[in-house]
């Protein structure tokens, strides 16, 4: 039914709360935007965000962009082999540490799982340790371990089992807390044990979605790989830190490509395991 602009205006004259929000919720609302952007406003004007400064910026990155073209080829297999190894090198420090954390981070995940640990303060202990060891970032770990180990591929497979563990066990006890009890309940009426209950009842659940994490976060590591060698953990970021501290443009980008070429390679290959195994068939998405 359509009404006329009398009807509106009728309507908007008995129910004006309708039609617009009270006066208390649209002074709020207005508080926010203005706190919001003067937030924003102030912050540019602290770090000296200048439309003088970015013009000079982009000029100076369009230079060094100009350095990157052609990308460089290498014409030997030395050289080259030198860029392989290290971007094996980030390839089993992304591995190895994604291994690690899961492999420690798996016991955990029960201890923080509700329909699994039923005692609060364990539980709730559990939990906030989850938190402390996801609260270091991979870099600050890395430089950490640096300092420990020396330089090398170990302090950045130790920085990146240790982060995951704490990303790996709040995943897979959230996982495990949203399986359903029904198949715990078939498992347990057939006389099953606890230990039975949780592998037959809630392990079948989980697996897909532990099996998506951990092919998720190795991605997501092997990229964390580069930037820890950056800082001397190892790896390809090594190589290209030396190159861009060379001023050897074309190299550095070079080795940007192939990162990204590996990268692209993991993720399909990822997609076609999760295919495989959890039984994904679009592999697009």
């Amino acid at each position: 039914m359509t009404m006329t602009p009398d009807q509106i205006a009728s309507a908007r004259t008995r129910m004006p709360l309708v039609f617009q929000a009270p006066l208390e919720v649209r002074l709020r609302r207005t508080a926010l935007w203005v706190f919001f952007i003067s937030l924003f406003i102030w912050c540019l004007y602290d770090f000296n965000i200048t439309p003088a400064r970015i013009w000079e910026g982009l000029a100076r990155f369009g230079t060094v962009a100009s350095f990157m073209f052609p990308p460089h080829v290498w014409d030997n297999w030395e050289s080259f082999s030198e860029i392989l190894n290290g971007l094996g090198e980030t390839l089993a420090i992304a591995f190895l540490g994604t291994v690690l954390g899961a492999v420690f981070a798996f016991p955990l995940s029960f201890l923080g799982a509700k329909n699994i640990n039923r005692l609060n303060v364990l539980r709730l202990g559990t939990r906030r340790g989850y938190d402390i060891i996801r609260a270091f970032e991979t870099l600050i770990l890395a430089l950490i371990f640096i300092r420990a180990f020396g330089l090398g591929p170990l302090p950045g497979i130790l920085a990146i089992a240790v982060s995951e563990i704490g990303t790996f066990a709040k995943l897979f006890s959230e996982a495990i807390e949203n399986t359903s009890e029904k198949p715990v309940e078939g498992v347990k009426a057939s006389g099953g044990s606890r230990l039975q209950q949780i592998r037959f009842g809630v392990m079948p659940q989980v697996n897909p979605v532990i099996l998506s994490i951990l092919l998720y976060n190795f991605e997501s590591n092997v990229r964390s790989g580069t930037i820890l060698g950056i800082v001397g953990a190892g790896g390809i970021g090594f190589l290209l830190s030396d190159r861009i501290a060379a001023y050897k443009w074309d190299e550095a980008w070079s080795i940007i490509f192939l990162i990204i070429a590996m990268v692209y390679v993991i993720d399909w290959l990822s997609g076609l395991i999760r295919a495989k195994l959890i039984g994904k068939t679009d592999l697009a998405k």
